[in-house]
């Protein structure tokens, strides 16, 4: 796989050479036990899999990039690079101006926008009518466009299943920008729906089966539609894609799901032509993840810490998996645990960052299970780790450690 170059300061020692010895004795990623690191009266229990992917370097080296090569230049970030606040705030450090928020709202009017300025393209791909508006005002949006290879290999699926006269169902967050941009591309291919969860995936179901009027689908589906979406047309060849950091177990259920309820619409024997066999669309990083994170909850830990953006889609599937066996705590970086008695951390239910107070046990060794999402450098991981040793006095530090 190739290797890029990213800035020394999202790197980490420590969290390298755990990286570096399991990639040596797992090279074909079987193994998703975890490593441990004892550090006298602290264990940490570090995630197979965690950290920057192949997409997010790929944007960041791109982003970086544009910087060096265009000091004259204006330089504008769609959106956020990723959801990380630490890379996009030393984006904006280097006089990087975002476009728009997250939630595509406009921060920088399209009139101030020039065909000499320079424009990224974020990761998670842009929308069609987006990309437009930058090619009508002359900008070159191939040169720094950093979309991840794995978003448009869902775009390509769903072009295949709307060659093949499919609806394209999307599994993802409506507001977010991934799923933005590939119902933009699947509704240029097919008529497109997007479904958040098994909920609105039963619904979608119960109008297949005859049990909802037209009227309340569309009511319910509002906004979640391609133009001129006929559910009595457009629900008898459906195919499933979705959001690449969506939770796999989620994404699998709902295929399963539908693929049911299309037996019983059609039976058994005619389903070929009514429902697409996809495998999930999921990167694979979003699935090694998972996977690792999933192996985790076979060890025993006193707490769990997840480390990323309070805005990522895959980094809030992680504490998801993590919550329902341990004490789960999902921070942004090292600044989030205030001293040995108090941590904030963010609730993914809801959207709130909450204080917890004696968050690290009162005993004489502690077991701590870490990992971080996707879009979180090393070197936040390594700073949480190095925190909590700190705070309990840790005999053994990390350049004594044995890895």
């Amino acid at each position: 796989m190739k290797k890029f170059q990213i800035p020394e300061y999202y790197k980490s020692p420590i969290i390298g050479k755990v990286k570096t010895k399991r990639k040596l004795e797992d090279p074909r990623k079987k193994d998703f036990s975890p490593t441990v690191l004892n550090f006298g009266n602290v264990e940490f229990i570090i995630s197979r899999h965690f950290g920057f992917c192949y997409g997010v370097e790929n944007a960041i080296e791109k982003s970086y990039k544009a910087i060096q090569e265009n000091p004259d230049k204006k330089i504008y970030l769609l959106s956020q690079m990723i959801h990380n606040p630490e890379v996009n705030e030393d984006l904006e450090s280097q006089g990087v101006e975002f476009i728009q928020d997250t939630e595509g709202n406009q921060l920088i009017p399209w009139d101030q926008i020039h065909a000499e300025d320079i424009v990224i393209i974020p990761a998670f791909g842009t929308t069609l009518e987006t990309q437009s508006t930058l090619e009508n005002k002359g900008v070159n949006v191939a040169k720094y466009n950093t979309t991840c290879p794995f978003v448009e290999k869902v775009w390509n699926r769903s072009a295949k299943l709307g060659v093949n006269d499919h609806t394209i169902v999307i599994h993802g967050k409506y507001k977010h920008e991934e799923t933005k941009a590939t119902f933009s591309h699947s509704k240029e291919e097919a008529p497109s729906i997007i479904v958040k969860d098994m909920q609105e995936t039963k619904f979608l179901a119960n109008y297949i089966k005859g049990n909802i009027s037209t009227k309340s689908f569309l009511d319910f589906f509002e906004g979640k539609l391609s133009v001129n979406f006929d559910p009595e047309k457009h629900l008898t060849k459906i195919g499933v894609v979705n959001q690449t950091t969506m939770l796999a177990t989620e994404t699998q259920a709902i295929a399963d799901y539908l693929n049911k309820t299309m037996r019983e619409k059609f039976g058994d024997q005619d389903i070929k032509n009514h429902f697409a066999d996809t495998r999930d669309t999921l990167c694979y990083a979003t699935n090694d993840n998972q996977s690792a994170t999933l192996e985790l909850l076979n060890q025993k830990a006193d707490l769990a810490i997840v480390v990323g953006g309070y805005n990522s889609s895959n980094t809030s599937h992680l504490v998801e998996l993590l919550e329902p066996k341990f004490n789960t705590y999902f921070i942004k970086n090292k600044d989030e645990i205030k001293d040995s008695n108090t941590i904030h951390a963010f609730d993914i239910h809801t959207k709130e960052l909450k204080e917890h107070r004696k968050f690290l046990p009162n005993k004489e060794h502690i077991r701590i299970i870490i990992t971080s999402g996707a879009s979180c450098p090393d070197s936040a991981v390594d700073k949480v780790i190095q925190s909590v040793l700190m705070l309990k006095k840790a005999p053994i530090t990390i350049d004594q450690i044995e890895i």
